[in-house]
């Protein structure tokens, strides 16, 4: 440790552990590194100094506190490690492909991505000579260094290089703002940082992945550039888990087995609105039935409300300023039987399909004069809503354009926002654990920038939801700047069987919205007060949820929810009359069964019917006929196993039971 005592100016770094380190003059993050230890020296990929990450080679010239990022801050230590992988990624580009510009290249989700400008657009074969050259320079070990340009040097450079983009993000940027450029060995790229030492440090566990077309600053009508997909991990383990995902992802993908399964369908003359096919409703149904049967168990009562209102109360509520663009907007029409065509009720008035249901939900509790006695009132609706999602971020049942949602409102006294925080909780808890999804992360996001209500509302509202959260006894991190415009939240995020994670639930405290649209109760004092609106949802939407269940149990449902739950396959026509009884047997038990009776040998039947995911098959011949039996086949296994009809039945009436414990 170097204390120097004597000194006039000593730099006071705190570390996490607590203790401090005393430096007589500005210090670097690699000799801080060095004076803890060699081994954290070799280890070290940044510094973080007052929660912002630095360079390793940038001074500390104040008092701080201060960590040494290494490959195990995994969250930090990726970030940098994806950056400085678009880096080297554009360094072999234009290495390899003399005269391409680099653009811009950010992180995403699971990697990174750069755009390149160039006559020719890049093609999938040319991932695998760019990423050979990647790992030269790894190998080369260039040292990666901070430089910090004038504005006007920094525009003539790149111009002059013919990096017309890069000249006109610098022009685009504040005038008093820096201008930072890192050089990596003989290559340089304009870029805020922070970035490791030296490419070294990247190791080898990166892939490129993909290419596809972007136009410049995402408007169509700029210049078409070319895009390049990467994936980066911390060694080479991650990296291969990562791709062993995605292979599964694509297997489960539920659009994949939505069709084999014969579930659902879209398209484009419904963009973003799904067609749910027999089976796929049987599906919905089951979801829909079951979610009501937890929330009747929990006190709420359903309600029904129009899609379509006025947009006045869209505009009291906030909602049009915060959402009037994903919108379904109409004029409301009076039909006209002259030539001139409709005419519209009052002056420019407006209808819009509704985006959520909250306003509606205020509307009904308005209906006479609520007392303090009254409430709590838990509000549910499966309401269906429209939100005019862009066409190219519709997926699937993922991301729709109409969703039905498991929607409730409870309004309540603010005494009352902790005890249905806690029963809200244990309800999710509850219905993920039902539906195989015992895990999940909580976050309580805080006030966006744009926002409704005042800093001391918001205040209150946070300290709520937080001390309410604590009461749960459940683990919580925070989303800062994720809440809704309107309050605070909760977030629940669940992990899938292949370690994805999905946020679906989330519980909303809402001190403005009753405000704004005149919501209020008798309190015991006998003046008027205004409710605490708790905006909550368990799924979500059942369409993403539905997705979700489909991918996690990559088709193979649990028997209560599955369309089909058993088929009964004759093996010879002998038994037709056999298989027909045993399938009128299960259709009486309330089994949801078919009988197949197709000339076709029962190999073939299996197959198809455990292609399309039916979790049971009853194979039948005569000799199950004449001892009244079935063999039962489980989707999955090669197995089979002889029982008595009746047991069987009874066996399988008792497994497809709904988790709610209401068939």
């Amino acid at each position: 440790m170097s204390e120097q005592s004597s000194v006039q100016n000593p730099v006071n770094l705190r570390l996490p552990d607590g203790s401090v380190r005393t430096f007589d003059k500005p210090v670097t993050g690699t000799t801080l590194a060095a004076d803890i230890g060699p081994g954290l020296l070799k280890a070290a990929l940044a510094v973080k100094v007052n929660g912002d990450v630095w360079d390793l080679d940038r001074e500390i010239e104040a008092d701080s506190d201060v960590s040494i990022i290494t490959k195990r801050d995994t969250e930090e230590a990726l970030d940098i490690l994806r950056h400085d992988c678009a880096h080297v990624m554009a360094e072999a580009v234009q290495e390899l492909f003399p005269g391409t510009q680099v653009t811009i290249g950010p992180n995403i989700q699971d990697g990174f991505f750069y755009d390149f400008a160039r006559d020719k657009p890049f093609t999938e074969e040319d991932l695998a000579v760019i990423e050979k050259r990647m790992h030269e320079i790894v190998a080369r070990d260039e040292k990666i260094t901070r430089e910090v340009w004038a504005r006007d040097e920094a525009i003539a450079h790149f111009t002059e290089i013919g990096e017309k983009y890069k000249a006109e993000i610098i022009t685009d940027l504040p005038a008093n703002g820096p201008i930072t450029v890192y050089r990596q060995g003989n290559w340089k790229d304009l870029c805020r940082g922070p970035h490791l030492p030296s490419t070294g440090k990247l190791g080898d566990a990166f892939k490129l992945m993909k290419v596809a077309g972007a136009y410049w600053r995402g408007d169509s009508k700029n210049a078409m550039l070319t895009r390049i997909y990467g994936t980066c991990w911390t060694d080479k383990k991650e990296l291969k888990d990562y791709l062993h995902r995605l292979e599964e992802a694509e297997k489960r993908d539920h659009r994949k087995l939505g069709r084999e399964m014969d579930l659902f369908h879209l398209q484009e003359e419904a963009q973003g609105s799904v067609f749910w096919h027999p089976q796929g409703y049987t599906v919905w149904l089951q979801m829909e039935k079951y979610i009501r049967n937890r929330l009747q168990e929990a006190g709420y009562v359903e309600v029904k409300t129009p899609q379509l209102l006025d947009s006045k109360f869209w505009e009291q509520s906030g909602h049009w300023a915060k959402f009037r663009e994903n919108m379904f907007v109409v004029p409301d029409e009076i039909p006209n039987t002259e030539e001139e065509g409709p005419i519209l009720s009052g002056e420019g008035k407006l209808m819009a399909l509704k985006p959520m249901n909250c306003p509606a939900h205020v509307q009904i509790f308005k209906q006479g004069i609520k007392s303090y006695r009254d409430l709590p009132i838990r509000m549910a609706e499966f309401g269906c809503c429209h939100r005019n999602e862009a066409h190219g971020a519709l997926h699937g049942l993922m991301r729709v354009r109409q969703m039905t949602q498991d929607d409730a409102h409870i309004f309540c006294r603010e005494d009352q926002i902790t005890e249905e925080t806690v029963n809200f909780c244990n309800l999710l808890s509850q219905v993920y654990n039902d539906l195989g999804f015992p895990e999940f992360k909580v976050l309580l996001a805080t006030r966006p920038e744009k926002r409704s209500g005042t800093d001391a509302e918001w205040d209150l509202a946070e300290k709520r939801l937080e001390d309410a959260l604590k009461e749960t006894g459940l683990d919580y991190g925070f989303a800062p700047g994720e809440g809704a415009f309107y309050g605070p939240k909760l977030e629940f995020h669940l992990n899938d069987a292949i370690g994805r994670t999905w946020q679906c639930g989330t519980l909303q405290l809402d001190p403005n919205i009753p405000k704004l649209l005149g919501a209020s109760y008798v309190g015991e004092d006998g003046n008027r007060h205004t409710p605490v609106m708790l905006h909550r949802a368990v799924l979500g939407t059942l369409e993403r949820f539905i997705g979700i269940m489909i991918e996690h149990y990559a088709g193979k449902l649990p028997l209560w929810l599955a369309p089909t739950q058993a088929v009964v396959a004759p093996i010879v026509s002998d038994a037709h009359g056999y298989a027909s009884d045993v399938h009128a047997k299960l259709k009486a038990a309330g089994i949801r069964a078919e009988v197949d009776l197709r000339n076709e040998k029962i190999n073939y039947k299996v197959r198809e019917h455990s292609h399309a995911k039916v979790p049971v098959i009853l194979v039948v011949g005569m000799r199950e006929a004449e001892d009244n039996k079935v063999s039962i086949r489980r989707l999955g296994s090669n197995d089979q196993t002889v029982m008595d009809l009746d047991e069987a039945i009874a066996a399988l009436v008792q497994e497809s039971t709904m988790p709610s414990g209401n068939a």
